[in-house]
């Protein structure tokens, strides 16, 4: 037997907690859980409708009736948030759609709220894909008009709530925004109805599949001139401070994955719930990686909503929710 003693440092062992599968769930520290998740969900007229996108592998354009059946699904799984989006038969300068009272997400949202279900009911609000250039406001003279955009998304948001929905997501990144919307939903008696602000919303290159999904490509130019440059931090700090401010309820930072960094430093900044957004392309990404088998799947998914969680997020708004809830109740992730 070795005389030899143990080196000081071997008397710190944190493979100690490694040994057993449960004794590192026992310590785990960031973990995800199924009522965080928001699952984002598109929804176009018709009936028995259930049309794959071929850009989001496993989502649908959804009509109204198999949305709801969709939700119940969900709700097995212990999801009890949708996100919706609505997919327009018909589109003009204005973005009438988003706020007609006999819109698409209008009339799913009545119907949604017909049942017992308990369900929070998420909007979001912007024009894009309801105006046939694809911007997210009224242009005039070739250029986004914030502030006669205001009165028309602060109209989408009121709509929104008197069928029912619990919160309203505006997402054109128009200044001003938050508060035009408060102000609407408090004087129609909707001081109820909260606000979730993509506050800090990236002009990112992650968004190809949704504006896929959503039919909302911009017909010229980008959207550079409203949302945020990528290689800013301090700048998502400041719209977080204005939306919350002007009466925000939760802020969002969008996409997550490729955004940690400023999760982390909005989580330090505030103390509102932080929703961040696993947005469409980073989902396709990891996707179609796993498809060519250069990567598992279920573990990679995982990795990365974990990872978003660790950087603060309190909400988890992702396209991988129904998967990972069903991963979860396995026990094999979070």
């Amino acid at each position: 037997m070795s005389e030899t003693m143990p080196r000081a440092d071997l008397r710190e062992r944190p493979r100690r907690l490694r040994t057993r599968d449960a004794l590192r769930r026992l310590v785990r520290e960031a973990r995800l859980y199924p009522e965080m998740f928001v699952a984002p969900l598109f929804v176009r007229p018709g009936r028995g409708v259930r049309e794959p996108i071929s850009s989001l592998p496993g989502q649908m354009r959804l009509s109204p009736d198999e949305l709801v059946r969709e939700v119940d699904g969900l709700a097995d799984l212990g999801i009890r948030a949708v996100l919706l989006f609505g997919v327009p038969e018909a589109k003009d300068p204005e973005g009438s759609g988003a706020y007609a009272d006999d819109g698409i997400v209008q009339e799913t949202v009545r119907l949604l709220r017909r049942g017992s279900r308990e369900l929070v009911i998420m909007t979001d609000v912007c024009l894009c894909a309801y105006t046939d250039h694809g911007h997210c406001g009224i242009v005039t003279g070739g250029q986004v008009d914030n502030d006669a955009t205001l009165g028309l998304l602060a109209r989408t948001a009121a709509s929104h709530a008197a069928s029912g929905a619990d919160v309203v997501a505006p997402s054109a990144m128009m200044d001003g925004q938050v508060a035009a919307i408060r102000e609407a939903l408090d004087a129609s008696g909707f001081s109820q109805v909260g606000v979730m602000a993509y506050a800090a919303k990236y002009a990112s290159a992650f968004y190809g599949p949704f504006r896929e999904a959503a039919g909302s490509s911009p017909q010229f130019g980008d959207r550079r001139t409203y949302q945020m440059d990528p290689a800013n931090v301090r700048e998502a700090l400041r719209e977080i401070a204005l939306d919350i401010e002007q009466g925000a309820d939760i802020v969002m930072v969008k996409p997550a994955h490729a955004y940690l960094d400023v999760i982390r430093a909005a989580r330090e900044a505030v103390d509102l719930p932080i929703a961040a957004y696993h947005v469409s392309g980073e989902y396709a990404m990891l996707k179609a990686a796993a498809q060519l088998g250069w990567v598992e799947e279920r573990r990679a998914m995982l990795e990365v909503l974990t990872a978003i969680r660790r950087a603060g997020a309190d909400i988890l708004i992702t396209y991988a929710a129904a998967d990972a809830a069903r991963w979860l109740a396995e026990g094999t992730g979070g």
